[in-house]
């Protein structure tokens, strides 16, 4: 059995049934394959579940960074069309979207759904590389002490975006799209040079003299 075909089944039960099938053999048995060619590129049904979730993650990213107005912008134009970007794919796969992340926060109560792991981690790789960038351009500030603590700071914020989109009733997630603007602009306000940056360079001049 080809591995795009085991996800696309177990997409298809998730989706028709509201819940993973029984077992691994129930879902071999009906793609007509052994449980031991499921186990050739999956150990368990949540690692589908997880490659999905990056899945999303990569498809934003790779959709983002194709427009030709990706190259001129920023760090903060470029993390929220991401997050636009992530929104649409989202629309189109919120039952599964939501059915995943319920049944995930259900076990782990207050921490971050570990269908999301493999999601985060590529985004926390990603979301750095942004902000490399935005040093070097200035957008970004330059504390060493806590800017290696940036990319989790910015991990909470796609939680809480994730979780807004989860209970948002506005015609065509409208809301979600404001709340991506307000969150993105306090943080790059937050990582950016600010009166407490100029503050901190005054008593360096002060202290050289």
């Amino acid at each position: 059995m080809e591995k795009d075909r085991i996800k696309q089944a177990y997409l298809d039960f998730v989706l028709n049934e509201g819940h993973p099938p029984a077992s691994v053999f129930k879902l071999t048995q009906q793609l007509g394959g052994s449980e031991a060619e499921f186990y050739q590129h999956y150990p368990n049904f949540e690692a589908i579940d997880r490659e999905i979730w990056a899945d999303f993650g990569k498809q934003a990213r790779t959709a983002a960074a194709s427009e030709p107005v990706w190259e001129g912008y920023g760090s903060r134009e470029k993390l929220l069309a991401f997050y636009y970007t992530l929104l649409e794919i989202l629309k189109q796969n919120r039952s599964y979207a939501l059915m995943s992340l319920r049944r995930s926060l259900h076990r782990m109560p207050g921490l971050s759904p570990r269908v999301l792991d493999d999601f985060r981690q590529d985004f926390e790789r990603f979301v750095a590389d942004l902000l490399t960038d935005g040093r070097v351009s200035g957008e970004i500030a330059n504390r060493p002490l806590v800017q290696d603590g940036y990319p989790r700071f910015f991990w909470q914020q796609v939680l809480f975006v994730l979780g807004f989109f989860a209970k948002d009733d506005s015609v065509n997630f409208e809301r979600t799209d404001a709340a991506v603007e307000k969150a993105v602009t306090l943080s790059f306000d937050l990582v950016g040079r600010n009166t407490l940056d100029s503050a901190v360079d005054f008593v360096r001049f002060l202290v050289r003299r």
